[in-house]
């Protein structure tokens, strides 16, 4: 399905990339300038005053003693072209209800003692403190440090100024070049969003169709894997995905023709016995027989939907499980007893052994009951006839184990790694491949595990569960080696 432009990955990337970089122009824009233009000010300000404290030890002596006019006016002149400022000595009066500058003293920029500007600093400097600021004069700001001069009647000041031209110029070219490199950032933004977008934008439209791919079926056509990054991760998921979901269909395929043959075999068996039944009499053995016959295969139907009865439970998470204090050894002998004739018919020798201490587990007993003759069955079913199956239950690191080993030909590495899937047989192997899926299933249910291991010399299954305690059993009987055959 085709998607609005506006609102794909490769535009909401494009506007991303944009809005990111507009916001830092802003930013530098809105709030570093005018932090700059302030920070300049300031320091403008305070040379100024440094420079006018420098020289007012000359105007206090110049005006105590009284000089002449025209000793002032070069004096400040001096000072003026010294401090590299306007240099201004202001009078004010001191009867009026608010002392103002109101008259000329001297002014370096001034030809006579004529009209100045009025320096508001020179007002606050009145009150006998030194004033500093920034005033704006005809439309130019201009730094000001008033300093008042004592002992004078009316009151004296000194009034150092200096235009601020010179920053207000540097900010404007601070600010022209931001909007100038902003734009420009703009552009690459555009471009290297646009760019970006694009390669992720393609990256995920093979994804999606790869995707559509495996929803109609067809498992054969794997991604490309160009990047190491979170998509290049993403496309090795997808493909293991893929090859899982190949062979899970595959092993579904395979089950459903075992399934298939499983229940076709019974069935025909079975409708084929009735007709004898119905349409000839045997003689009592061949009855027997018959008889015989077709309990093993309702036996094998009744195994067979067990197991699919259990499996689609564990999936529906319908299965209760009821943990309680249990003794292993115990229940492996149990089963053993049940699995005695079944041993017997084929030469095996079932063996039980039980660590010092006892294994008391804290699990479901008829689910723990279950793994075990699941386990049981798998090692008579896969070895040779006269195979030794032994069961083994000890406690180890906190845990109850119970570890069914035989001495049967070892399962290659390729195979173990699938042997707790759903439908796996092990390629050719009989039966339809959910027992070992379903107790693994079980014993994670239970809090536990169940692994296997294979070597030349014997394969072993360990089923581990949480471990109980002992006189939660109020049992205290000895637990015994017990060898069935």
């Amino acid at each position: 399905m085709r998607r609005p432009r506006l609102v794909s990955v490769r535009s909401r990337l494009v506007v991303l990339f944009f809005v990111i970089t507009g916001a830092a122009v802003g930013f530098v824009y809105l709030y570093v300038v005018p932090q700059l233009r302030s920070s300049l000010t300031a320091q403008k300000v305070s040379r100024l005053e440094e420079r006018g404290l420098e020289e007012m030890p000359r105007l206090e002596r110049a005006l105590r003693r009284a000089a002449p006019s025209s000793e002032l006016e070069s004096l400040v002149r001096r000072i003026a072209q010294a401090t590299d400022s306007r240099v201004t000595i202001l009078g004010a009066r001191g009867d009026a209800p608010e002392a103002e500058a109101s008259f000329v003293i001297s002014d370096s920029q001034l030809e006579s003692s004529a009209v100045a500007p009025r320096y508001e600093v020179a007002e606050a400097a009145a009150g006998g403190r030194t004033a500093a600021g920034v005033e704006s004069i005809g439309g130019s700001r201009s730094a000001e440090v008033a300093f008042p001069i004592p002992g004078r009647d009316p009151v004296w000041i000194a009034v150092f100024s200096e235009p601020l031209e010179e920053v207000d110029d540097s900010v404007a070219l601070i600010r022209r070049q931001i909007l100038i490199a902003g734009g420009i950032a703009l552009a690459l933004a555009l471009v290297a969003g646009f760019w970006a977008a694009r390669a992720i934008s393609l990256r995920l439209r093979r994804l999606e169709e790869a995707a559509q791919k495996v929803a109609a079926g067809d498992f054969a056509s794997p991604i490309p894997i160009d990047s190491s990054d979170e998509l290049g991760d993403l496309a090795r998921t997808f493909n293991e995905m893929q090859r899982r979901l190949a062979s899970l269909d595959s092993a579904r395929r395979q089950f459903v023709a075992n399934a298939s043959h499983e229940l076709r075999t019974p069935i025909f068996s079975l409708g084929g016995f009735v007709e004898l039944l119905e349409d000839e009499d045997p003689d009592p053995a061949a009855r027997a027989e018959f008889v015989r016959t077709m309990r093993e295969q309702i036996e094998r139907l009744r195994k067979l939907t067990t197991d699919l009865l259990d499996l689609s439970r564990l999936d529906a998470d319908a299965m209760e499980i009821r943990p309680s204090p249990l003794d292993l050894a115990e229940l492996a002998r149990d089963v053993a007893r049940e699995f005695g004739p079944a041993a017997s018919g084929r030469g095996s020798r079932l063996e039980v052994r039980t660590a010092p201490g006892g294994a008391i587990a804290r699990a479901d007993p008829d689910r723990t009951r279950q793994i075990i003759r699941i386990l049981l069955d798998n090692a008579l079913t896969h070895t040779p006839e006269g195979t030794k199956v032994t069961m083994t239950t000890l406690r180890a690191s906190g845990k109850a184990e119970l570890i069914v080993s035989d001495e049967g030909p070892a399962i290659p590495a390729r195979l173990q790694r699938r042997l707790f899937d759903r439908f796996f047989t092990g390629g050719g192997g009989s039966g339809s491949g959910l027992g070992l899926a379903i107790a693994r299933e079980l014993a994670l249910r239970m809090g536990g595990s169940l692994r296997v291991a294979s070597t030349k010399e014997f394969t072993a299954f360990t089923l581990g569960l949480p471990g109980g305690a002992a006189h939660e059993l109020g049992d205290g009987s000895e637990r015994k080696r017990e060898v069935l055959t």
